[in-house]
């Protein structure tokens, strides 16, 4: 297939001319070097999209670059032998829209050592419904497995369970065989998330307890919202149970003590996306294409726009009003 001598893609500056975003006319030559070009498919929004799209973050580490974490589509070029043109292809974090050109493009050029072959039983429009929210909800989980969580040590909490992390989490544990609670201050939304896998949808003053340790409530969870919920998370864990850290969509802070640590033998585990090693973000695509798939992808994504919907869909993320997933149609 030919590569046009212009694409469209949505590019973020920051220069003499200040802070800036929008859609441009580039050349393949205008992106980072990279083995393997394709014709981009979808790629997604998620809060870190927000983020360097707007300035409001300092995500970017080089300028200009063209935004999107994610992307996914049909392999048009390939100096690696182990693509060949026409296979589907995704990419979740990697340096994308950080350190090198994202999937908000017709056309991306990427390093092979990060492109995954689309897993058997995920459609690319799938794929990026998941994106890194559902990779990140399901690296949380295979980290959490791998530290001896299981169904019998009661529930696990979902904090911000309205967002995409949140959302894709719910389903994805629930699918898991876990019973899940879903943590949320927006009670307007309790019936989506019963829909998609809450056994309980508790208020956010489930998690307001600012004692050290409480009484055990929940097997281990996923936070995203950082703070206090997660320290009030921490305490209310049972014994040996692991709470995963994904997100500071409230704050970056931890205002805790080493007591649920040291008397419960409570795991706090750190979920870093972006640059997981191969063989485990293989794995985890695996489980996402399988046994964790989720059963309400469609439900979960509650918007699907084109590139010029993205700075609204971003001031939406950025005000708290994030719900769901937002898909991106190239």
């Amino acid at each position: 297939m030919s590569i046009p001598n212009t694409f469209t893609a949505f590019r973020i500056h920051n220069d003499a001319n200040g802070y800036r975003s929008g859609i441009e006319s580039v050349t393949l030559d205008d992106l980072a070097p990279g083995e393997v070009v394709i014709k981009t498919a979808y790629s997604s929004v998620n809060f870190k999209d927000a983020l360097a799209g707007t300035g409001q973050g300092k995500i970017l580490r080089k300028f200009p670059l063209v935004g999107g974490i994610d992307v996914a589509g049909h392999v048009v070029a390939s100096a690696d032998p182990a693509f060949r043109e026409g296979d589907e292809v995704l990419v979740t974090g990697c340096g994308l829209s950080e350190t090198r050109d994202g999937g908000y493009g017709e056309y991306a050029r990427l390093e092979s050592r990060w492109v995954i072959p689309l897993p058997k039983g995920l459609s690319l429009r799938e794929s990026m419904i998941l994106g890194t929210a559902g990779f990140t909800a399901a690296l949380a989980l295979y980290r959490m497995r791998d530290n001896r969580q299981t169904p019998e040590l009661g529930p696990l909490a979902v904090t911000g369970a309205t967002g995409g992390v949140g959302s894709l989490a719910v389903d994805i544990f629930s699918r898991a065989g876990f019973e899940v609670h879903a943590i949320s201050g927006k009670p307007e939304h309790a019936d989506y998330l019963k829909a998609i896998g809450a056994s309980q949808v508790l208020g956010r003053d489930a998690l307001a307890t600012t004692r050290p340790m409480e009484s055990a409530r929940f097997g281990g969870g996923l936070d995203n919202v950082g703070g206090a919920m997660l320290a009030s998370l921490l305490a209310q864990t049972a014994p040996y149970g692991n709470v995963a850290s994904a997100g500071l969509a409230a704050t970056a802070d931890l205002p805790t003590t080493v007591m649920p640590f040291i008397i419960r033998g409570v795991s706090l585990v750190g979920v870093a996306s972006a640059g997981t090693a191969r063989d485990i973000r293989e794995a985890v695509w695996e489980h996402l294409a399988s046994d964790w798939k989720p059963r309400h992808l469609d439900r979960i994504c509650t918007r699907e726009i084109t590139l010029p919907g993205l700075p609204d869909v971003f001031a939406t993320m950025l005000t708290g009003g994030s719900f769901g997933r937002t898909l991106v149609a190239l």
